[in-house]
């Protein structure tokens, strides 16, 4: 069975010229942290890994940390500005679990959270978000783009109320990538994460942008690895893997946001001109290749078995959330129902999906909802 991948803001295939850059960094014998030849020879890679980043993202090299991924990142950024303290963060209703239950750990510790309410469109209420902002603030952190909906948020308006506060603000930037300028991804923020698996680059690396004048408590202990803040022998190849994947996405931008958007319609038209009562979750703008629909049906967990069925690959969100039974957490922060958000749909596109695939997908998916209605 030809299977047809709609779910590509859960993953990314790594980009075959990534793979090729990542094969040179794998076969260098040296540790970057080793004075001698073959050490420095890896540490020179690295650092060209490190300064291509920085280059894209317009910032300094020195504010690029290499991690494992944008858990550990959105782990950091809060940890490292939160933890042991007794000043409030605030956090968006909507950001990823990777936030949402690190804030609930540091809760936990004696921390208070404020947590942001969102509009039915999903965006982050502004006035909300101004009336929870106190002098003690030590963090806000809202997403860049919302990893389900798509929808965009206002971080340029965010980030100039922290700033004219004097608050530290921390944006997720992982699903971003792609899709907003390069240099607009940390133009706003004081801390920004992101995820290499998610513009086809390795899965395992990841980076957190801290800028210079922003204080962050040191993440690991044992080493004295990324300006000794993130102890443990630095992934080379991911990090050459990371830059690399960066590089790429940033110059298919501009041709590959356009046709996903014409690609991402032709699937919405279709889809809404044959299922009568279908919904779409959010508003724009949003991501280019992301569509979060309300489909006219009872069981949407049954409707995501029967199109993996059918050979489509999609999701209900988030693929850390995948095995829970509950409805997303983003959708109910909108005002949904709890049946409603079950009978959600996530699909995104990428860089394979082509016409042929949205047309044979439309027709799979209609055909699947009606033979459920009829049932």
């Amino acid at each position: 069975m030809r299977r047809i991948n709609l779910d590509h803001a859960a993953t990314t295939a790594v980009a075959p010229e990534v793979l090729t850059e990542m094969a040179a960094a794998w076969a260098l014998p040296g540790n970057p942290s080793s004075s001698h030849g073959s050490g420095r020879e890896a540490r020179a890679l690295l650092e060209k890994a490190r300064s291509t980043v920085a280059g894209l993202l317009h910032v300094e090299p020195g504010e690029v940390f290499f991690t494992s991924g944008g858990t550990e990142s959105d782990n950091w950024a809060l940890r490292g500005m939160a933890e042991g303290g007794s000043r409030p963060i605030a956090v968006s209703a909507i950001e990823h679990h990777a936030v949402l239950h690190t804030a609930d750990w540091l809760e936990a510790q004696g921390v208070p959270v404020r947590r942001l309410p969102v509009t039915r469109e999903g965006v982050v209420d502004l006035d909300a978000l101004e009336q929870a902002l106190t002098p003690d603030t030590a963090l806000v952190s809202v997403m860049t783009a919302n990893n389900e909906t798509g929808v965009l948020q206002p971080v340029e308006q965010i980030g100039a109320l922290c700033r004219e506060r004097g608050i530290p603000f921390h944006t997720d930037a992982v699903q971003a990538v792609g899709a907003v300028p390069a240099c607009e991804l940390c133009a706003h923020a004081d801390l920004v994460s992101l995820s290499g698996h998610k513009f086809y680059g390795p899965k395992g690396i990841g980076a957190l942008i801290v800028r210079k004048h922003v204080k962050l408590h040191r993440l690991l202990h044992g080493g004295a690895q990324e300006r000794g803040l993130r102890a443990g022998t630095e992934n080379l190849a991911g990090a050459v893997g990371f830059a690399a994947a960066l590089a790429l996405a940033e110059a298919k931008r501009p041709g590959e946001a356009v046709r996903l958007a014409g690609l991402r319609d032709r699937l919405e038209t279709q889809l809404f001109n044959q299922i009568p009562g279908l919904m779409r979750n959010g508003a724009e703008p949003r991501l280019p290749g992301h569509s979060s629909l309300r489909f006219p049906v009872r069981d949407g967990r049954a409707l995501l078995m029967r199109l993996d069925m059918a050979g489509i690959d999609v999701s209900s969100g988030s693929a850390c959330a995948s095995g829970s039974a509950d409805p997303s957490h983003v959708l109910l922060a909108m005002g949904l129902s709890r049946e409603e958000a079950l009978a959600s749909v996530r699909l995104s596109l990428g860089r394979d999906t082509s016409e042929a695939d949205v047309d044979e997908a439309a027709a799979l998916i209609v055909r699947t909802v009606r033979a459920m209605q009829a049932g």
